[in-house]
């Protein structure tokens, strides 16, 4: 049952992944919402600033119009009313002001001899003093004083009002030196209806103008973009090694400065990189060859170091006690040259992509009892692994790489060494685990690297500095990969995962080469 917490999750989730995708993230689309609101609100202002002008222009006008006829209309007949008229006298004096050209409705309010007030209106009693707002009626009869500037005691006052969503015109006047008020109601309907029109012809024209800011924006668009488009386009063929791409340049703008600068930029690169590989291929064409001339004379040196390590081991004892030591730091070290060289070679193949695959099923146990057997580890080395464990692989490289990892961890960890196999999934994973101190975290990340020594004090160490980088290198060649780290409860373990059946990376290699993104294997043996 999904619970109330997981459904607000969930919806959270889904609110959070619609926002991230409405995110204005391409440039096209914001060349174009910006265009459009720019647009939109020069066209809204326009449109509203045109709105109020012409709706006042028309509502003063109709308003002046009525209200000059109706005060003219005052003047004409309600003036020559008694100062107590009728209500038939009434009646008939705002039948008359009605039929003037402007077509209102009147009202007329008098007291009559009895003091009472009395009303007559041009309509059948349709307009009635109920319909003339309290403060208008107030204004109206209010009397003011005279002066120089105010002849009249009595003023003509107007308002706008709405009954039932239509708009009316109520104006109202009082007869001087008499009793009657007259008040007209003016409908503004076709008025309204005119500016309704208005509203809905601006507003159409809004939306025209939207939709063609909108085209222009995207033409302004894709002639912008274009060229940016052409420019990402070509850092990418660069960013993928095609060092020889170039934009085509036309025009002086600031895009044309950039596609310039580009070109400039690629030409220099593409100097830069064509000076270091052909740096880089002298080096190792120079390291190739300096182990292939060093491997005669090394043969000779090996040869003879051999006899004088017979002759020390003899027990004759013909070799002179005082010079025994410096025999033996020479057969050690020339053992040590003949392990560098060899190693060097290994790095010369791997560098030059000649490295190759040679794949056979394999018994993961016997081919790690074999290793440790070879070199005499049966005593320092405990194997956790089943028996019947295959895997297809190149044989002599998983060797080179426990020889690599196991004598790394006897050297540096000492014994006991555990080896532990697994299987996850399609993938071997192979833990080699001393009981050492572990390797200093500043070390961590430099173990891999070729000729690095984690003390710098004891660089006349027993190894080359490549044995790690030569295992890295073999696992690579596999599809693999090789991690160190320090284990919870002491001591460093190396953690090797190849694929259980490499035969996929022939199939992608006919040549049976595995270029990875790490580099290619070696040809060698343990270093």
């Amino acid at each position: 049952m999904t619970k109330p917490q997981d459904k607000l999750r969930g919806w959270a989730a889904a609110r959070k992944a619609l926002l991230s995708g409405l995110r204005f993230t391409s440039l096209r689309l914001r060349l174009v919402v910006v265009f459009g609101l720019v647009a939109l609100t020069a066209a809204v202002s326009a449109s509203g600033i045109a709105y109020w002008l012409n709706r006042e222009a028309v509502l003063t006008r109709t308003q002046d119009a009525v209200l000059r006829d109706f005060q003219q209309e005052m003047r004409n007949h309600a003036s020559m009313l008694p100062v107590h008229p009728a209500q038939d006298e009434l009646r008939r004096t705002a039948r008359q002001m009605a039929d003037s050209s402007q077509r209102f409705s009147v009202l007329l309010v008098a007291e009559d001899v009895n003091g009472k007030t009395i009303a007559g209106n041009s309509e059948l009693d349709t307009f009635t003093l109920e319909d003339v707002p309290k403060s208008l009626q107030k204004a109206v009869n209010k009397q003011q004083p005279l002066s120089s500037n105010n002849q009249s005691a009595y003023h003509l006052y107007w308002q706008r009002i709405t009954d039932h969503d239509k708009p009316y015109l109520v104006g109202g006047a009082r007869v001087i030196d008499g009793t009657t008020t007259g008040y007209m109601l003016k409908s503004l309907e076709p008025e309204a209806k005119d500016l309704n029109s208005l509203a809905w012809s601006l507003g159409i024209a809004t939306g025209l103008a939207l939709i063609g800011s909108a085209l222009l924006a995207q033409a302004a668009a894709t002639t912008v973009l274009k060229p940016v488009h052409r420019l990402g386009i070509a850092a990418r063929r660069l960013g993928e090694g095609k060092l020889d791409t170039r934009l085509r340049v036309s025009g002086t703008d600031e895009l044309a400065d950039l596609s310039r600068t580009f070109n400039r930029t690629a030409e220099s690169l593409e100097k830069r990189v064509a000076d270091m590989s052909a740096r880089d291929e002298a080096s190792r064409r120079f390291v190739a060859d300096m182990s292939h001339e060093l491997r005669t004379p090394l043969t000779a040196i090996t040869a003879v170091t051999e006899i004088l390590e017979e002759e020390l081991d003899a027990e004759t004892g013909s070799v002179d006690p005082m010079i025994e030591p410096a025999v033996r730091l020479v057969v050690s070290e020339t053992r040590r040259l003949g392990d560098l060289v060899e190693n060097l070679m290994e790095v010369t193949r791997f560098d030059a992509g000649t490295a190759r695959l040679i794949l056979d099923d394999v018994d993961i146990a016997d081919q790690i009892t074999a290793c440790i057997d070879a070199r005499a580890w049966l005593d320092a080395v405990d194997l956790d692994a089943e028996r019947g464990m295959t895997a297809r692989l190149d044989p002599r490289r998983l060797d080179v790489i426990l020889a690599n990892l196991i004598g790394n961890a006897l050297k540096h960890g000492g014994s006991p060494v555990r080896v532990s196999v697994r299987l996850e999934g399609e993938e071997l994973v192979i833990e080699v685990q001393d009981h050492g101190p572990g390797i200093p975290e500043d070390v961590l990340p430099h173990v891999f690297d070729r000729f690095y020594k984690a003390s710098a004090s004891r660089p006349r160490s027993e190894g080359s500095g490549l044995g790690l980088s030569i295992a890295l290198e073999n696992a690579h060649i596999h599809g693999g990969e090789i991690t160190a780290a320090n284990a919870p409860k002491g001591g460093a373990v190396f953690t090797l995962r190849l694929p259980q059946d490499a035969s996929e990376l022939l199939a992608d290699d006919p040549q049976g080469r595995n270029g990875s993104a790490h580099g290619h294997g070696t040809e060698g043996t343990a270093g």
